[in-house]
């Protein structure tokens, strides 16, 4: 018979995760005494994924605000530096910005509008189309912004970000100037040297700026790359996909974790018998319909996972089949169609109707999407998922 479950994710409780803690040991041991307690097997190509933080708080991996100082003041010369696209995060962005702040006399703040780049608004698209502002084009001083939009607070944190900002910069002793536009270019009239901060378009920010004569042109990823002081690091990402650990310290994104993953893959087959696949994620990728915001801050939703999770799913359609190959089945012949269509399918189902409508994209983000939002972001207590049956279709036993 048919299995009558699919797929099942279940967040799994741990101990709380401190520097220098053995994540091979506590999520094996987690995960085989949640399934004792609660009466599920582990099978073959189940999935064991566990949050960046639980990674990068295991390896220690902090920095504090003076040695982001230090590195921007030596990367960027410490005069005026132009920081453009950020997010609007005090979580994700404003420790950062005090870390810049402090390694710069002044800070040209370059501001996207009406939303960051993960679609946090500073205004609505309604409020531009009413005062007759092109975004595209329209390079707004701060008194032309104030004049034209007033004190608009976010919708769920209650924060005006462009004063939080300003006074953020001042408070650490540095020069602040605004501006709001979406074309890196206008920072180059008030600085040659500039900070790229947005995270998913920063190569192509790079490349305008470059093009267009700018002197220095770094990225968040290109800040902390290497130890500072004595600091944690991540050598691919630099900054990108921190957090706030303490008012003066972030957590960075997690180093170099792939042994991690494939250590817990060979760990668990020890203990099982059973091959499961691994993975780290961050955020997930998915869009807030209502507040509109596209919640992929981190620089990749996962930066390290066994090979097993590689690719992108090659599913059929089943509506499409029901509907158009077999629309005369009905019944156990519909079912028994369908099973052998997906039995005989082929390979790499790309550009065939019958795969139209199915998720085309990477398996990593989907389960990360998936694992984001099976653990939360609070005080639910479970920095690692196990996830069964997705890989299953309607033909498994």
């Amino acid at each position: 018979m048919s299995r009558m479950v699919g797929t099942v994710s279940r967040g799994i409780r741990t101990p709380i995760i401190r520097s220098g803690d053995d994540l091979v040991e506590i999520v094996t041991n987690s995960l085989l005494e949640a399934a004792k307690e609660d009466g599920f097997s582990i099978r073959d190509r189940d999935i064991v994924a566990m949050t960046e933080a639980i990674v990068a708080r295991a390896q220690g991996n902090y920095a504090a605000v003076d040695d982001i100082a230090a590195d921007v003041r030596d990367s960027l010369g410490g005069g005026t530096v132009g920081v453009i696209f950020p997010i609007l995060s005090r979580n994700r962005f404003a420790i950062c910005l005090r870390g810049i702040a402090k390694g710069c006399k002044k800070i040209v703040l370059m501001l996207s509008y009406p939303s960051d780049e993960v679609g946090n608004h500073l205004i609505s698209l309604d409020a531009v189309d009413e005062k007759g502002v092109d975004p595209y084009k329209d390079v707004l001083t701060l008194e032309q912004y104030r004049e034209l939009f007033g004190y608009e607070k976010h919708p769920f944190t209650g924060v005006d970000y462009v004063a939080y900002y300003q006074e953020l910069i001042e408070d650490c002793g540095a020069e602040v100037e605004i501006l709001f536009a979406n074309d890196p270019r206008a920072i180059l009239p008030y600085t040659k040297h500039v900070l790229c901060c947005d995270i998913h378009t920063r190569q192509r920010t790079k490349r305008l700026l470059r093009t267009a004569g700018a002197v220095t042109v770094l990225g968040l990823d290109e800040i902390l790359t290497s130890p500072v002081n004595g600091s944690g690091c991540n050598e691919k990402y630099g900054l990108l996909g921190s957090n706030k650990a303490t008012e003066d310290r972030v957590k960075l994104f997690p180093r170099d974790c792939q042994g991690l993953v494939e250590a817990i893959q060979k760990r668990l087959l020890e203990e099982t018998g059973k091959h499961v696949e691994v993975m780290v994620y961050g955020d997930g990728a998915f869009k807030d319909p209502v507040g509109k915001i596209w919640e992929l801050a981190d620089p990749v939703v996962s930066p390290a996972y066994t090979a097993g999770l590689e690719g992108t799913p090659n599913e059929l359609k089943l509506k499409y089949l029901a509907d158009n190959d077999f629309a005369s089945l009905s019944g156990e012949a519909l079912k028994e169609a369908i099973k052998d269509r997906i039995q005989k399918k082929d390979g790499d189902l790309v550009g065939q109707m019958v795969s139209e409508g199915t998720t085309p994209r990477r398996l990593t983000d989907l389960i990360g999407s998936l694992c984001d939002l099976t653990s939360g972001s609070g005080d639910k207590g479970t920095p690692v998922v196990f996830i069964q049956g997705y890989f299953d279709n309607y033909t498994t036993e």
